[in-house]
């Protein structure tokens, strides 16, 4: 059975109108968020990009939901160590439920701090070793590591959940898919890859697979698909662009090769919910467990009542 949630842009929106966006997705139906963890914006036209940890921090003193970040990058910026203490704390105050997405990153945020960015095998690797620790600290023990990449020198979380939280690895290319599989407790990816998907399972991941859909709302189609392009742009860059350029303003002068039907490509605009429905049937297809919805724009609300008075009814598993 396949759970349909809500994704909350963290680049577009700031910490109150998250955390507002988290309870109105409570009221409207949805028992399942997912929230971005960026530091810096893609665009300048997205806006913004508050501390993911404060939000959820928000979210679960105001509601009732399970909640996970898509995805934070736990191999530069923030030491593998901090995101364990974070995450526990988090874990411990959600209601609902709480797991932590982790990912390989991308230059844009991780590179803030002055560090060398790495190839993609070496984030890889970062990445494995993180998690390592991560589950090594939610152990509950002091406790020290001597890793190629980290050193923790007698280390101890003392509060945490009643149970450790599950840990799914976005993996939007095979080996990293392939790590997934290896070290994961679930898959999260973008794409409606099917291939990705028996991958993840062939190579043993057992977990659930999550997905990550932009759509956008609005009642004119053509304004949804003019805002899709200006705030999305980068939806249409090819290849490995979004993890190697380092700056919004690269992005942005990337994106102006991008055009509007590169932006929008198979992502539901406007105000017919056929496409909607199609879209999460591709990602069901493909063999997703869990779809989580992301509204471009402004008008969550908005998104919020069509989707439930328009689309959600026509689902044949709707949350």
């Amino acid at each position: 059975m396949t759970l349909i949630g809500f994704c909350l842009s963290g680049e577009e929106h700031g910490a109150p109108d998250l955390v507002r966006f988290a309870v109105a997705a409570e009221d409207a139906g949805f028992g399942d968020l997912v929230i971005s963890d960026h530091f810096h914006p893609w665009v300048d036209e997205q806006g913004n990009s508050p501390f993911v940890w404060s939000v959820l921090g928000g979210i679960a003193a105001t509601t009732g939901l399970r909640i996970g970040t898509g995805v934070t990058c736990p191999i530069m910026r923030i030491h593998p160590a901090i995101i364990a203490h974070a995450a526990a704390t988090t874990a411990s105050m959600c209601g609902g439920g709480f797991f932590l997405g982790v990912g390989s990153g991308e230059n844009l945020n991780e590179h803030v701090l002055g560090d060398r960015w790495p190839s993609v095998d070496e984030r890889l690797a970062m990445l494995e070793e993180a998690i390592e620790i991560i589950r090594l600290l939610w152990q509950g023990e002091t406790s020290s590591f001597d890793g190629d990449y980290y050193t923790v020198d007698d280390a101890r979380i003392y509060s945490l959940p009643e149970s450790p939280p599950p840990i799914f690895v976005s993996g939007l290319g095979p080996k990293a898919t392939e790590l997934a599989a290896r070290v994961g407790d679930g898959y999260v990816n973008t794409a409606p890859d099917a291939d990705l998907v028996k991958r993840y399972r062939a190579g043993g991941g057992t977990g659930p697979t999550l997905a990550l859909a932009k759509v956008c709302w609005h009642a004119d189609a053509a304004e949804a698909r003019r805002l899709m392009h200006r705030v999305w742009p980068t939806s249409g860059l090819p290849g490995e662009l979004a993890q190697e350029l380092k700056t919004p303003a690269l992005f942005e002068q990337a994106s102006q090769l991008v055009t509007e039907e590169h932006a929008v490509g198979s992502k539901p605009c406007g105000p017919d919910p056929e496409p909607y429905i199609r879209s999460v049937q591709s990602y069901v297809d493909a063999g997703f467990d869990e779809v989580y919805v992301q509204q471009v724009g402004p008008d969550q609300l908005g998104f919020l009542d069509f989707w439930f008075e328009q689309v959600a009814p026509h689902l044949d598993r709707s949350p």
